[in-house]
């Protein structure tokens, strides 16, 4: 692979909507649409829960991401639809990319501000955004 390559985002991950009941909706998406649970990981610090559900693996296929927050809060139609996430090899080379062709870079590259209860890790991501202000979360890949 060459360098540049890297730099560049190579698959969509998942969309991320907000839900305001987690277990409803993994039985919509699971009964009704017949998805899969892929992952699901608990933020204590952050108080949400991310679950992955899709038709397929995480690793191979796109998924869409179901983000609970813990505290009680009215989500209103506009404002459930998060973002869209996409992997790239080189978080850092992406961005400074990015920036010289002029893309507006929301959040820089760097570990995340919560680890997962259950791994501890603090994957790489980063923020970028459309031109119709739309965010694109970058993932560094593993």
């Amino acid at each position: 692979m060459r360098k540049q390559d890297i730099a560049i985002p190579s698959r969509i991950i998942y969309t991320r909507f907000r839900v305001s009941d987690l277990d409803r909706s993994v039985r919509f998406y699971q009964n009704v649409l017949g998805m899969k649970e892929i992952c699901r990981k608990n933020f204590s610090a952050g108080r949400f829960t991310s679950l992955l559900i899709g038709y397929g693996d995480g690793a191979s296929n796109a998924s869409l991401e179901l983000i609970h927050n813990w505290d009680p809060d009215t989500y209103c139609e506009g404002i459930r639809y998060a973002h869209v996430a996409l992997e790239v090899g080189d978080i850092y080379a992406a961005c400074k990319s990015f920036t010289a062709q002029g893309v507006y870079v929301l959040r820089e590259p760097g570990p995340m501000t919560y680890a997962g209860d259950e791994t501890g890790h603090r994957g790489a991501i980063a923020y970028i955004e459309d031109p119709d202000g739309y965010k694109i979360e970058l993932v560094q890949s593993s």
